[in-house]
């Protein structure tokens, strides 16, 4: 009995020798003595026991690593990046899965040469742009990068999906210097809005005033108008009537300096009554009422002739 035991068993660690199991989003690489063989998927697996061998299992899972380094501008300023690095296995056909398992040893050798090629090229990126661009072309970095990374990876069964520039930072004198002339920029940006605001009230100032003395004057202009016209036809009127009133007296065999004389009276009586507390001075003389009467009658044959 102790013999068919010992065959079962062994028989059963042979069935279970050639049983694997790959994990999910997991590829693993056989080799049937040291040479590849083929690739098996996620699931259990047969394979040949004893002779057929998982040589590696290969994630095809995204992967991440931070990077810190150093990079030196045209202009001999030192840049320090940190920046963090996403990629992973190409695809997972065979030919791709192959790649990654033998051109490189380990992971860790993978990872050396991956992250010394990404610095390589941002060091050569930066060698040909000065400092006050840097902070600028952190999407043309990126851009750059990936175009001359991309098809290394590839040669080695990689791909990588982003590059995140998350620091850039310079020396501390440069920094100061920086922060210098950003306040200063500043501070002149202040000033001519300052001066340009200050321009503008003023102009708006000089043209509101302008423009009301324009208004001004248009209007004293047009009262200047209306106050000639006013008193010329007042004077027209005047003298219309008094012609007429001097030719009805005639007719009627009177006097017409009786006409100047009623005038004359009328105008001190309303002189006296609509002076209010304005003193007026008339010449009350016989020789100053004549002069008086000989304006009036100037008048009236003014507009005795436009008639």
């Amino acid at each position: 009995m102790t013999v068919p035991i010992v065959i079962l068993v062994v028989i059963l660690l042979i069935l279970l020798s050639g049983l694997a199991t790959v994990n999910q989003a997991t590829i693993a690489v056989t080799t049937v003595f040291g040479k590849y063989n083929r690739i098996l998927r996620p699931g259990l697996n047969v394979k040949i026991p004893f002779i057929e061998n998982i040589y590696r299992r290969i994630s095809i899972q995204n992967r991440s690593v931070e990077l810190e380094f150093q990079a030196v501008t045209i202009d001999q300023a030192n840049v320090y990046f940190k920046s963090m690095l996403l990629y992973a296995v190409l695809n997972a056909d065979e030919e791709t899965i192959k790649k990654v398992a033998f051109k490189f040893i380990s992971d860790r050798d993978l990872m050396q040469a991956l992250i010394r090629t990404i610095e390589g090229n941002i060091r050569s990126y930066v060698a040909t742009k000065k400092q006050a661009e840097i902070l600028g072309s952190r999407r043309e970095i990126v851009d750059s990068v990936k175009s001359e990374v991309d098809h290394v990876l590839e040669e080695w069964g990689y791909h990588l999906m982003d590059l995140q520039i998350n620091d850039i930072t310079f020396d501390k004198a440069v920094m100061e210097s920086m922060s210098k002339v950003v306040a200063s920029n500043n501070l002149k940006a202040a000033a001519e809005n300052e001066g340009q605001a200050l321009l503008i009230t003023k102009t708006k100032a000089a043209e509101a005033e302008g423009n009301a003395i324009k208004i001004a004057a248009e209007a004293e202009r047009e009262a200047a108008k209306l106050r000639g016209q006013g008193v010329a036809l007042f004077r027209e009127e005047v003298a219309r009537g008094m012609s007429h009133a001097a030719e009805q007296m005639k007719q009627a065999n009177l006097d017409t300096n009786v006409i100047l004389f009623s005038m004359w009276t009328e105008a001190v009586k309303n002189f006296a009554e609509a002076g209010q507390g304005n003193i007026i001075f008339l010449d009350g003389s016989p020789t100053g009422m004549e002069n008086n009467m000989n304006q009036i009658m100037g008048m009236m044959k003014m507009g005795m002739d436009k008639k």
